[in-house]
């Protein structure tokens, strides 16, 4: 690795990664939503899950796919569309089932292991179809990337999975502070389907705010 990026340079990115990764954001919102609306075990699967999406935005930019898509306005649109519909769709489930139960089970909620694996696919699928990742790994990434060093896609995929790691670990401290949230609601069913309502909103306002998402003018 140091001989295919400047030690200077890699400290350098993983300074801005980390403050990039503690501001908040899409995801992180996300998450906190999450973790609100179905406890610390789907917060956390849900900081794995956008991690996982992460990659695969970093995978496909090292080997171009997202340079073509970014490049396509039929295609950006295409992808912004159906991540904002799946996100306004989990945004009304959330809501819909807020407003239907009554009493939730704290317990049975947090243990749920369906509910951890929906919560980490449904992670995986909200940062995967978001066009906006890929457009920030591929203004980002190259500034740091040596060329004349070669492994080009290397390099990209190295600095990707660290950026991607960042990014998770803020994704899980949000979860553990949301999920302590929660936690000193439990005794107040009234307030946990209220936070249940909110989190719904909030994500129908995420897939609102992707929807009209603006390609990037090369």
């Amino acid at each position: 690795m140091d001989d295919m990026i400047d030690p200077t340079h890699l400290a350098l990115y993983c300074a801005a990664a980390f403050l990039l990764a503690i501001t908040p954001g899409p995801g992180i919102f996300y998450v906190a939503a999450r973790t609100l609306a179905g406890g610390r075990a789907e917060g956390m699967a849900s900081s794995l899950g956008t991690g996982f999406g992460g990659l695969v935005h970093v995978a496909a930019g090292s080997v171009g796919v997202s340079a073509i898509i970014l490049s396509s306005a039929e295609l950006f649109a295409a992808l912004k569309l159906v991540g904002a519909a799946y996100l306004v769709w989990l945004g009304f489930r959330t809501f819909r089932s807020a407003r239907r139960d009554a009493v939730i089970s704290l317990e049975a909620g947090d243990d749920s292991a369906v509910g951890v694996r929906r919560a980490f696919r449904e992670g995986v699928l909200v940062e995967a179809l978001n066009p906006k990742t890929a457009a920030f790994f591929l203004a980002f990434i190259p500034q740091f990337v040596n060329p004349a060093s070669g492994y080009v896609a290397v390099q990209f995929m190295v600095l990707g999975g660290i950026s991607v790691v960042l990014n998770t670990l803020a994704d899980v401290l949000v979860a553990l502070a949301a999920g302590r949230i929660r936690k000193g609601a439990a005794e107040r069913p009234g307030v946990i389907r209220r936070l249940r309502e909110v989190s719904g909103g909030a994500m129908i306002a995420l897939g609102l705010g992707l929807a009209f998402a603006r390609r990037p003018v090369s």
